[in-house]
C-alpha cells in the first residue's frame, strides 16, 4: 500500500518550526528558567527530528516517546504560565505557539498510530 508522504513531512516541519520558535522566544528572554526552558525544548525537537528521520525499526517503535515528551513538555509550560505568570503579551503569544505544538503532536501521534495498525498485504508473486 502506498501513501503520500507530503502532509507527514509537512506536518513533522510545523512541529519543528513550532518548537525551534518558543525555544527562541524562551532563550530571549534571559534568566535562567527561561534558559532551561528553550534547552528543554531543543533537546525534545532534535529527539523528535531523530525519530522522524530514522528509518530503523526501534526508532519507529520508541517513536512515541520523543513526541509525547514534547507534548507533555509544552503542556507542563503552559501550566506553569498560568500559575505563575507574569502575563505579558508575548508570553500568550508563546503559550498559542505551544498550545498549538500539543495539539498536532496529538494528530501525529495519531497519525503514527493509525499507520502502524494498518493491515499488511503479503507480497504478490509475479
Amino acid at each position: 500500500m502506498l501513501t503520500n508522504p507530503t502532509p507527514r513531512v509537512i506536518l513533522t516541519g510545523v512541529i519543528l518550526e513550532l518548537t525551534l520558535a518558543t525555544a527562541l522566544i524562551h532563550l530571549t528572554l534571559g534568566g535562567t528558567l527561561f534558559l532551561l526552558n528553550a534547552l528543554g525544548y531543543l533537546v525534545l525537537g532534535i529527539a523528535y527530528l531523530a525519530v522522524a528521520v530514522v528509518p530503523m525499526p526501534a526508532a519507529r517503535r520508541l517513536g512515541w516517546l520523543p513526541r509525547a515528551a514534547l507534548a507533555a513538555f509544552a503542556a507542563v509550560t503552559i501550566v506553569a504560565y498560568l500559575v505563575i505568570g507574569p502575563y505579558f503579551t508575548l508570553g500568550w503569544v508563546t503559550k498559542g505557539i505551544e498550545l498549538a505544538l500539543v495539539l498536532l503532536i496529538v494528530v501525529d501521534l495519531l497519525i503514527t498510530t493509525d499507520a502502524d495498525r494498518a493491515p499488511r498485504r503479503p507480497p504478490t508473486s509475479a
